[in-house]
């Protein structure tokens, strides 16, 4: 597990890249728990990246048995959001896929 420290200087080191509009982390019930987006939007994209998360790992899961999902790149026209799933904790990075 990341020591608090190693997290903050991890979030200071994603949010520094251009074209990073927001990132918010989300606990493995898909609560919030740091956030750098507007309340409202942090929750809406914790509940729809959850599901997300949900979908892909049982698709994966159904596809091989022995594989495992790592990471989920979703680009629209207005933005890319970023997932990095892990056992406690997922981080969602949101980005300008025109500036990244």
């Amino acid at each position: 597990m990341l020591q608090s420290n190693e997290v903050e200087e991890a979030i200071k080191r994603i949010l520094s890249h251009k074209g990073v509009v927001g990132l918010v982390v989300i606990n493995h019930e898909g609560i919030p728990i740091k956030s750098t987006m507007e309340n409202a939007l942090s929750v809406q994209y914790a509940a729809q990246v959850t599901q997300l998360l949900d979908k892909s790992r049982s698709m994966i899961k159904e596809l091989d048995s022995n594989n495992d999902l790592t990471f989920i790149r979703l680009r629209t026209k207005k933005h890319e959001v970023l997932v990095c799933p892990e056992k406690d904790y997922a981080m969602i990075v949101i980005q300008n896929p025109t500036e990244s």
